[in-house]
């Protein structure tokens, strides 16, 4: 699991946040990405933003998948919930931030400044989460691709020839690395994120049974790959887990993926379900299970890129 840091640059914050299709990440959180509006404060629980005079409910469910996500106004409400959530890990409600946020590989070049645009929106924030005021000064953003900066830091451990596929919520991304250099030419971006597993497992159940499973009851299995629920239940959901397992090495196969030549490297929310129905070599196959190295890796990799800025600024 990647290392928790603090970075700071001239006394801001950077602080990032993955913002998932299924859950929303920061250093030190997750939660499901969702939210849902109204103008009362819920009864049942506190776990709730309240912002311009609306109040927001974050975390139950999850949301559909938007490619687009400066179109969608909830991720922005989302983002100042998972601020709220790292700021009060650091103990802090109080701060000058530069946001490290991401896009899938292929997605960065057309939607990096809109995106960075939508985060920017207000450079000054008051709000209110779990009944906790924050004030907190946007001073900047910068936009990075997702699972590229997950590796960032550990790139030259990457000797010889790597796959990397980061399978997330709603989205696959795929690398290929030559002792630890990446090319554009040689990253992807593919819309078979677990969110299709789900589906796969709902369906088979479905067809099967006749009946709807409990949608807890799928997440459970794909997050720990075990629901303590009957024999045959499980049984079902391996078998639509291996037939959405399949069509991830064919995936993969398709973009150049050869076990006899290159080593895999499996991240993200998709990686336990892989590592528990897939058909691969354990030897040249690794798994990194810390669903929260994407964001992570924002931070190193944006206060990296403000490191050598300064340096060249100073140098001219």
């Amino acid at each position: 699991m990647t290392k928790i840091r603090d970075y700071n640059m001239n006394g801001t914050i950077i602080l990032g946040v993955d913002a998932g299709y299924g859950n929303y990440k920061t250093a030190r959180c997750c939660f499901p990405t969702s939210v849902s509006r109204s103008d009362q404060p819920p009864i049942f629980t506190r776990n709730y933003l309240e912002y311009e005079g609306s109040y927001y409910t974050i975390g139950e469910g999850h949301k559909d998948f938007v490619a687009e996500k400066s179109m969608d106004d909830d991720n922005y409400i989302i983002t100042l919930a998972a601020i709220a959530k790292e700021l009060n890990a650091r103990g802090l409600s109080t701060a000058k931030i530069h946001l490290a946020v991401g896009l899938p590989l292929k997605w960065v070049q057309t939607q990096r400044d809109s995106f960075r645009e939508y985060m920017m929106q207000n450079r000054h924030v008051d709000y209110k989460y779990a009944g906790r005021r924050y004030l907190i000064d946007i001073v900047d953003c910068t936009v990075m691709p997702q699972c590229y900066a997950a590796i960032a830091e550990s790139l030259p451990d990457f000797k010889g020839m790597h796959m990397v596929a980061d399978i997330g919520n709603g989205t696959m991304n795929v690398m290929i690395l030559n002792n630890g250099k990446a090319s554009e030419s040689k990253s992807w971006t593919v819309r078979l994120g677990v969110g299709e597993c789900f589906k796969v497992i709902r369906d088979h159940i479905l067809d099967r049974k006749a009946e709807e499973l409990p949608m807890e009851i799928i997440e459970n299995y794909l997050r720990c790959g075990d629901t303590k629920v009957g024999g045959e239940y499980q049984q079902l959901m391996e078998e639509a887990a291996k037939s959405y397992v399949d069509k991830i090495f064919a995936e993969l196969k398709a973009h150049g993926y050869n076990p006899n030549l290159m080593k895999l490297y499996v991240m993200g929310g998709g990686a336990k379900v892989v590592e528990l129905v897939g058909s691969y070599d354990s030897d040249n196959v690794t798994f990194n299970h810390d669903i929260r190295a994407n964001a992570k890796g924002y931070e190193y990799f944006c206060y990296m890129k403000l490191r050598r800025q300064k340096a060249m600024a100073s140098a001219g």
